[in-house]
């Protein structure tokens, strides 16, 4: 089903049992953005400062601090800030290979542009979970 095709009773996350506002709602565009941002630019000033800026660094320090953080704090500093988690839709611990997996996608970006009617990217999608608010 399309966003063009849901009905005013419709919302993103509806299908997957998530609320249309508030705690545990797919988060938004805009927040999303927000996040990413705020998750490279501490990339960028990690590369800048110890290695030179190099680009294949700089996308090596976002993905490790990616899976680390939403492996144990279960989202990535932008995440936190912006109010948001990564959760798995069975409600269980993330682990390691999850946050691996929908890192890996991220930095592929085509998978990460790529969404459902849920607002879902695909690496969400194939990775087993989803960014909801807090």
């Amino acid at each position: 089903m399309s966003d063009a095709m849901l009905s005013s009773t419709d919302w993103p996350g509806k299908r997957l049992g998530l609320p249309e506002s508030g705690s545990r709602s797919i988060a938004r565009v805009g927040v999303r953005l927000a996040a990413f941002a705020i998750d490279w630019a501490l990339a960028y000033v990690i590369a800048m400062a110890f290695f030179e800026g190099d680009g294949f660094v700089m996308m090596s320090i976002y993905a490790v601090m990616q899976i680390a953080m939403i492996a144990t704090a279960g989202g990535s500093i932008g995440h936190l800030i912006m109010r948001m988690r990564v959760v798995r839709l069975d409600g269980r611990y993330n682990g390691v290979l999850r946050p691996a997996l929908r890192t890996l996608l991220i930095c592929v970006v085509i998978p990460a542009v790529i969404w459902d009617s849920d607002q879902r990217g695909m690496h969400d999608r194939l990775a087993g979970t989803v960014l909801v608010r807090v």
